[in-house]
């Protein structure tokens, strides 16, 4: 079996641990996470739903969210994944893999609709009592382990550009090839689910390019950063890092272009400054590393890659 045959046996789904703070009546904040009822099962579980064709899973995540709870929902670290054997219906037989997300929720209000005719916000304690399965206790689990509210960095490898050999000019100004320029387009679907808001490339045409479509729909300027290519990185790593975490901590969430020669041991820094141990960093072209740093402190909690922001295939029926 191919690796494109495997991946049409698995039903990909989205969902997220939507959460909210609320004021404790004791001068301090609450954690709250919404957990939905749905009338065909009679359960309660975390917001979820199977991916449409043309969709990542992040962006189902979001959508899913939306539509079960009424909340729009800004997606964090994943927090886990949960795989089942579907028993029946048109997919019976193929197995649904569900990506949950974390998801502050940051705007919205429920009400009843098909697949869902009550929400609760909870507490954890509280929730974990409440929902119907064991997975997705399990998952509230794993996301109750970290701070629910993170400082998000987007860091993403630029798309697909001409070959090296065949540009004769300076190849600081090689272009995005016509693949890199349809990864570029799926980046602007994908990026903003993360609540992406500000924009940065490293000091090369085409990491600029990745993300300048990006830039032109959230109506702000590309910000370019030398110290973030290859070449400046390594000849001085620590001050790559060191503005790499400037920008992390300007209010937003940045999404930072830059290069593969860069990109992995900036991570590998990180992760092994916080003793997070990470079994690999692959780095494809148009890739999206979520990099979730503590809210204080320049400490990384969770890296999470996402190898493409083309959408999975999904089972035909």
């Amino acid at each position: 079996m191919t690796t494109e045959e495997a991946a049409r046996t698995i039903v990909p789904a989205g969902g997220t641990v939507l959460w909210r703070s609320r004021p404790d009546g004791h001068g301090r904040e609450a954690l709250e996470v919404a957990l939905v009822h749905r009338p065909r099962y009679d359960d309660w579980s975390l917001p979820k739903g199977k991916a449409e064709p043309g969709e990542t899973l992040p962006a189902c995540a979001v959508r899913e969210t939306r539509e079960e709870t009424g909340f729009q929902a800004v997606l964090g670290r994943l927090v886990g994944e949960v795989s089942y054997r579907l028993e029946t219906g048109p997919r019976a037989g193929l197995r649904k893999r569900i990506s949950y997300y974390a998801g502050r929720a940051v705007g919205g209000g429920f009400r009843a609709n098909d697949e869902v005719d009550e929400l609760r916000w909870l507490r954890p304690e509280r929730a974990a009592a409440q929902l119907s399965y064991e997975a997705d206790r399990a998952v509230l689990d794993a996301f109750t382990e970290l701070p629910a509210m993170t400082r998000t960095v987007l860091l993403v490898r630029h798309a697909k550009a001409g070959s090296r050999a065949n540009w004769p000019a300076d190849d600081d100004l090689r272009p995005l090839s016509r693949t890199g320029r349809t990864q570029a387009d799926a980046l602007r679907g994908l990026l903003p689910c993360f609540g992406a808001d500000r924009v940065f490339a490293a000091d090369r045409v085409r990491c600029v390019q990745t993300v300048q479509g990006l830039a032109e729909d959230l109506g702000v300027p590309v910000g370019i950063e030398q110290a973030l290519t290859e070449e400046s990185y390594h000849a001085d790593p620590d001050s790559a890092a060191q503005r790499l975490l400037d920008i992390a901590r300007e209010p937003g969430t940045p999404a930072i272009c830059s290069q593969g020669g860069a990109i992995p041991a900036l991570i590998d820094g990180f992760a092994d400054d916080a003793g997070l141990f990470l079994d690999e960093i692959p780095c494809k072209k148009a890739s999206v590393w979520v990099l979730s740093f503590a809210l204080d402190e320049d400490r990384l909690l969770a890296a999470d890659y996402l190898p493409t922001a083309l959408p999975a295939p999904v089972p035909s029926l």
